[in-house]
């Protein structure tokens, strides 16, 4: 666990990303040690959503008029966010897909004005309900669930079987606040006991 320490911290310094090393290194441990994907692949996800914000923030276009949240599990990227343009929201998408190791793009940016303060505030509320009511359900692996609001419309990540699947989709469309609930998971088996 420390060599995995380290290398999240020299990778993250490498990155500029040292205030969330310190304010999260506890909570990231943890979230390793629940985590289904290899090191190597939380490492990669966290490098592939560097990228892409790298790009789109090297671009004039996207960094001024656009609103993007970039999301990786196990090499699948999340968009979401608002665009003013459909020619931006393309490409977005056309950056992420370049990214070395981006097995999929799923692109759910909207045309629309950016989003405001006060939406986001109310997103990060009901991320925090639904990853609360995950963690509390005994048939729901919510630790291994990563949740992302945006606009009300929940995404919901990670490998979990079917049945885990379909609990977490119910449990976040019962849900106060959420209009709409997306599940992003990759399936696996069911593991025999």
């Amino acid at each position: 666990m420390k060599l995995l320490f380290t290398i999240v911290a020299v990778f993250s310094l490498l990155q500029g990303c040292a205030p969330v090393i310190v304010g999260g290194a506890a909570a990231g441990a943890v979230a390793v040690a629940d985590d289904q994907r290899t090191t190597g692949t939380i490492i990669d996800d966290q490098g592939i959503e560097l990228k892409i914000g790298k790009a789109i923030n090297d671009n004039a276009e996207l960094r001024e008029q656009t609103h993007i949240n970039i999301t990786s599990f196990n090499g699948v990227v999340l968009l979401s966010g608002e665009a003013a343009t459909a020619a931006q929201r393309d490409q977005a998408e056309k950056l992420a897909a370049a990214v070395v190791k981006v097995r999929r793009v799923v692109n759910d940016i909207v045309i629309g004005p950016i989003s405001s303060l006060a939406s986001r505030s109310r997103d990060s509320w009901l991320t925090t309900k639904v990853k609360t009511q995950l963690l509390g359900d005994k048939d729901v692996p919510g630790n291994q669930i990563k949740v992302l609001t945006e606009a009300q419309t929940v995404y919901l990540m990670g490998m979990v079987t079917r049945s885990q699947g379909d609990r977490a989709g119910e449990i976040t469309r019962n849900t106060s606040g959420v209009k709409r609930v997306v599940k992003l998971f990759e399936y696996v088996e069911q593991p025999t006991p």
